[in-house]
């Protein structure tokens, strides 16, 4: 019998990606590394799951594990149940902008080098699903291609580096013959249709940060609003891509970019919220230095809720193609809608829905 292994479940594309990846593979198990501190987190999660599509009930083990340990740190015990693995989801990483080196290069780059080492030793392995970010991108000022990744780039935190670090050895491992293939979320927001989502950051902190202001809401303007472009996915997609793309012949060995084709500019982000949220926006031209200083006041970042980590993505310069994911979803029904199609959507669940916040499990 053939399995799937994945990491990063009960998260928040892990939870959603489970059911329809075994939906397309009839036959097939799962088995899930599940950290220890989110195993309850996970059988709720599961039980939700297996409630809402019944093809999943039983064919779903959850074992405790550690990505940054040799072996993944499986218990003896559950070693023999990685031995039918076909197929490898690591999408366990720590998603955060302001996460210190240590720990994103101990989670980021130790575990990802941990999965690969389990896979080079699964006789079955049929590939690796690695999900890496498009801002592996760092800085680059331009258009990022999706077979590029060493670009001379620099980096704003030990989120994207660690990503970056990451992909590379993945790469190597490509080369060295391991099949595998990368995908590339942009910044993952709620659903398209519903808004639902678990966690409140990217997007969600301009929100917040225009919910606070009066009904005239100020709005620093660190470089050309209408120039920079905001790069925005609802998390339906990249599971309609993802599981779409991962039975492809073709999308083996590739690379794709999971995120708008055209992304909306910086102005067309604000204006979008402001209009919902009933707000007039004022932009004031502010270099982004003076705007990280000002943030970055005692107290200031709690008031505003607009985190000084984020403020660098106000001011990026690059852009991203997304040909392979285009061309290869082509035919299926898949595709990216358009930011202002469910802008308002992201709004009211936001609205509706206070008790997530930025530190939920991704």
């Amino acid at each position: 019998m053939s399995a799937l292994l994945m990491t990063g479940f009960p998260g928040f594309l892990g939870s959603a990606l489970l059911g329809r990846l075994l939906g397309r593979r009839p036959g097939v198990q799962a088995v899930c590394v599940v950290q220890d501190r989110h195993l309850a987190q996970a059988r709720d999660k599961l039980a939700e799951i297996e409630a809402a599509e019944p093809h999943v009930a039983g064919r779903v083990r959850l074992v405790v594990g550690d990505i940054t340990a040799p072996g993944l740190g499986l218990d003896e015990a559950d070693v023999p149940l990685v031995a039918d693995v076909t197929e490898v989801w690591h999408l366990a990483a720590v998603y955060d902008l302001a996460v210190g080196e240590r720990a994103a290069r101990s989670v980021n780059v130790l575990g990802t080098d941990r999965v690969l080492d389990l896979c080079r030793g699964l006789p079955r392995l049929e590939r690796l699903h690695y999900v890496s970010t498009c801002y592996v991108s760092g800085r680059y000022a331009g258009r990022f291609r999706e077979d590029e990744l060493d670009v001379g780039q620099d980096f704003r935190n030990h989120y994207e580096s660690t990503k970056y670090d990451a992909e590379l050895l993945v790469r190597k491992a490509m080369a060295d013959g391991l099949p595998a293939t990368i995908y590339r979320p942009g910044i993952v927001v709620g659903d398209s249709t519903t808004g639902a989502t678990q966690k409140y950051d990217g997007p969600y902190f301009l929100a917040t940060f225009l919910r606070r202001q009066p009904r005239v809401a100020v709005v620093p303007a660190v470089a050309d609003p209408d120039q920079v472009r905001f790069c925005l996915v609802p998390r339906d997609f990249v599971i309609d891509a993802l599981d779409r793309l991962s039975v492809l012949e073709e999308s083996l060995g590739k690379t794709y970019a999971l995120t708008d084709p055209d992304p909306p500019t910086a102005r067309e982000l604000v204006d979008a919220f402001a209009r919902r949220l009933g707000k007039r926006v004022v932009w004031v031209p502010l270099p982004l230095s003076v705007t990280r200083a000002a943030v970055s006041l005692p107290l200031a970042e709690r008031l505003m809720g607009l985190p000084v980590e984020a403020l660098d993505y106000f001011a990026s310069p690059t852009t991203y193609d997304t040909t392979n994911t285009v061309t290869d979803l082509a035919g299926t029904g898949v595709s990216c809608p358009r930011f202002e199609e469910y802008a308002d959507r992201l709004l009211d669940f936001m609205v509706e829905h206070p008790e997530f916040d930025s530190a939920a499990m991704v």
